[in-house]
């Protein structure tokens, strides 16, 4: 007997609100990777250590990972269409103070107004991909989170191109980035408060229908608890990569930071293409399925990326880069279905849990390096997607059909 169950009536998605979200995403997590994207500046001019490397993006990942559920739960119960550009204005002030910072404080300071300004954005942003997503509910999300992840993925070549060549004060060509971010978002935020208008007037509000079966308090607490843990390997692996491993390729392979930095964004790169799909995929095979897939392919590359030569790393990087980031999408639209009534506040949690995981596994890292070097590192590191077994054990979702 077939396990499928049929597909309720939504309504039709709004296309350019879907693109015009994943646009600002994109500007958003731009402006964030200018901070990864400026470590090997950082440590060249300022001297900085690994672990104080590590504690800038402790900081700054921590700020909006606390405050994300926080802005997700307040922004459900009390929509704050407007949140959106003033939340890229606070990542203009702090994109401002990183360009011209003297010292590892200002610094710190700067990066806390860049975490504010994401922990804003992002619930608020995944509220208005959902609201325009209709009946293409994970490609809606796919199209936001792609957007995000192709910012990031920018770091390397802002790094390389832009930071290398003119230092700290190269940063502040970012901040017509962030002036364009604003002027779309107060677009946006003008649709989002008429779409609060017509719930209002209609008195019907928006809700998530889950695919996955009921469930019991008690098994949505473990279900969270297993795709938390899976939202920490991915981020901590993926840090690395973001963060250290053009240490590792300046000093096993002994390339330049130019030519090490084209590397980290092929794993970027890829990985975005990887967001993008998982959504449709997961229409189409499970919200689950997309997730075991996410991890075991990647598993055995990862073990061995650390021992392979030179021309087989690139191959490595995009294939572990594209599975891996297949399920960032889906995390998302799974914690969604798991609490359909609190669609804020999940992609709060999941989205900040990621930068939050991230921003330990940084210092983490950065200790390991300090203390041991970059290549035990690296291996030690290499592991890590083996324990994302516990995704095994999350509910099956249902697959739906027309």
């Amino acid at each position: 007997m077939s396990t499928t169950v049929a597909r309720p009536t939504l309504a039709n998605p709004i296309y350019p609100i879907m693109v015009a979200i994943g646009i600002c995403h994109l500007f958003n997590d731009t402006l964030q990777a200018v901070i990864p994207a400026m470590f090997p500046v950082l440590e060249k001019e300022i001297g900085l250590t690994f672990t104080q490397l590590g504690f800038i993006t402790f900081v700054l990942n921590m700020v909006s990972s606390v405050l994300q559920p926080v802005v997700g739960f307040f922004s459900d119960r009390n929509p704050k269409p407007y949140a959106l550009p003033l939340g890229m204005t606070c990542t203009f002030v702090g994109l401002a103070g990183i360009s011209v910072a003297s010292n590892y404080w200002f610094i710190l300071l700067s990066v806390i107004f860049l975490g504010l300004g994401s922990a804003i954005f992002h619930p608020e942003g995944s509220k208005v991909s959902f609201m325009a997503a209709g009946s293409k509910r994970g490609l809606s999300q796919s199209i936001y989170q792609v957007g995000g992840n192709t910012g990031q993925a920018l770091a390397p070549l802002i790094s390389a191109f832009v930071l290398v060549p003119f230092g700290q004060i190269g940063a502040a060509w970012f901040l017509i980035v962030a002036a364009t971010g604003i002027f779309l978002l107060a677009r946006i935020s003008n649709w989002y408060k008429g779409q609060l208008e017509k719930e209002r007037l209609t008195k019907k509000k928006k809700t998530l229908i889950s695919n996955l079966p009921t469930l019991t308090k008690k098994q949505v607490g473990v279900a969270i608890g297993l795709l938390m843990a899976v939202i920490f390997i991915r981020s901590f692996y993926v840090t690395n990569m973001t963060n250290f491993y053009i240490f590792y390729l300046m000093d096993k392979y002994h390339l330049t930071i130019q030519k090490g930095q084209i590397f980290i964004f092929i794993f970027l790169a890829v990985g975005a293409i990887g967001t993008f799909f998982g959504g449709p995929m997961a229409d189409r095979i499970g919200r689950k399925s997309v997730i075991l897939l996410s991890f075991l392919v990647p598993m055995p590359l990862a073990l061995l990326l650390p021992y392979i030569p030179l021309w087989l790393v690139v191959i490595f990087l995009g294939i572990i880069g594209f599975f891996i980031m297949l399920s960032f999408s889906v995390t998302v639209i799974y914690a969604q279905e798991l609490v359909p009534s609190k669609v804020g506040t999940m992609a709060g949690l999941t989205v900040g849990l990621a930068f939050g995981m991230g921003a330990i596994g940084s210092v983490v890292i950065g200790m390991l390096m300090d203390s041991f070097g970059v290549l035990d590192t690296m291996i030690v590191i290499s592991v890590l997607p083996l324990f994302a077994f516990v995704a095994f054990w999350l509910p099956k979702d249902h697959k739906i059909t027309a």
